[in-house]
């Protein structure tokens, strides 16, 4: 069984997706009501709550196998401050680096550590807060790569996502087979190619283009995972669902009536923007809505725009709410049997700060596994 810490743990998404295969020594989060789901679902046995810049390596026991972290992202967001690293929030990669190497120094370094953020994290500072990243992990003594992947190969959510994965030269040894000569745009967008670009000349000698198979087309839709009978939301008005098409430009228009000709029940997300009219020069609140057979990006609520809302429509009727609490779970991979907290901002919350299980599934099967299995073999054939 393979061992692991998880830093920003928030409800233990990574854990879900590592399996029960993966043996958690230790878990952090600052957010006592993410913590408080934490424990719900996973208990509290190895779960710490407050902020890494207060853990020593004493709080993390044995030498894990794995250290996953999905720091902050707000500072690194294209929709963020700018403050890259340097923020309050961003800037916590800092503390936990600072344990790796300390851990390093007793001999008891992770093998692998995997870094996840929003792909804005590429073009933060110009690339330069990607490239402070990956030279941090090459001092360090890790070999470095990165890959893009859209949760949507999973699930029916468009989430991009950046996937920082380095492993620890004197403690593994990469097969041929994860790796590749040059970057494959499926897993290595032209963004990420510009970052690398711009990396120092002593972090490429330690850069890696990991190999990963391109996974099968996903056959679930969004309409799938949504409920009948939704717990913690409720169905607007006639008066309400009207305001919302009211708010649509006749391009957003032309799609519900589209959607009313399939003769099927298609589901639609909406967010509210803030747009200019044309016309006008006029700022206003705008509705759009998709109707590709997957959710827009889910984020945190942190304003009511940043709530999804759906509409469905089934032949001429038209009804619409809030996504409700298991809607967001389920785009997320988490299973129905997953506990989720009573509050719906809290629920909504944990869901939209989290990162998607079957990704982590995926990088675990494809490459954080191969890669510690063929270290294991290459112990055993060193003790024969």
């Amino acid at each position: 069984m393979s061992t692991f810490y998880e830093f920003f743990a928030g409800g233990g998404m990574a854990r879900s997706g590592l399996g029960p295969d993966w043996e958690c020594l230790f878990a952090n989060d600052l957010d006592p009501k993410k913590a408080s789901s934490y424990s719900l679902n996973w208990g509290d046995e190895h779960l710490k709550v407050g902020d890494v810049s207060e853990l020593k390596t004493n709080d993390l026991p044995g030498t894990p196998d794995l250290a996953w972290a999905s720091f902050p992202c707000q500072d690194l967001s294209l929709a963020g401050n700018g403050a890259g690293l340097k923020g309050e929030r961003s800037g916590t990669f800092w503390p936990f680096w600072k344990l790796m190497t300390s851990l390093s120094e007793e001999g008891r370094a992770p093998h692998l550590i995997a870094l996840e953020n929003v792909c804005g994290a590429l073009s933060s500072h110009g690339g330069k807060d990607f490239a402070t990243i990956c030279s941090a992990l090459a001092r360090g003594g890790y070999r470095v790569g990165a890959l893009v992947i859209n949760a949507s190969h999973f699930v029916p959510q468009s989430r991009p996502r950046l996937f920082i994965i380095a492993a620890k030269k004197s403690a593994i040894s990469v097969p041929d087979s994860l790796l590749c000569s040059e970057p494959e745009l499926v897993w290595h967008s032209p963004a990420l190619v510009e970052a690398y670009n711009k990396l120092p000349k002593t972090t490429k000698k330690s850069w890696v283009w990991w190999d990963i198979p391109t996974a099968t087309e996903r056959t679930a839709v969004f309409a799938d995972l949504v409920e009948d009978k939704p717990h913690g939301v409720k169905w607007h008005t006639v008066t309400e669902t009207k305001r919302l098409l009211e708010l649509m430009t006749a391009v957003n228009l032309d799609k519900v009536k589209a959607a009313k000709k399939t003769g099927r029940r298609m589901v639609g997300t909406i967010y509210r923007r803030t747009r200019t009219d044309s016309k006008t020069g006029e700022k206003m609140q705008r509705a759009e809505i998709r109707f590709d057979d997957i959710a827009g990006c889910l984020r945190t609520p942190s304003g009511g725009s940043s709530r999804q809302t759906i509409m469905l429509v089934e032949g001429n009727r038209v009804r619409s709410r809030l996504l409700s609490p298991r809607e967001a779970a389920r785009l997320m991979g988490l299973p129905d049997t997953y506990k989720l907290p009573e509050n719906y901002n809290q629920a909504y919350h944990l869901a939209g700060d989290g990162v998607a299980v079957p990704v982590v599934r995926y990088l675990a099967n494809h490459l954080l596994e191969p890669l510690l299995l063929a270290n294991r073999n290459q112990e055993k054939k060193a003790a024969a």
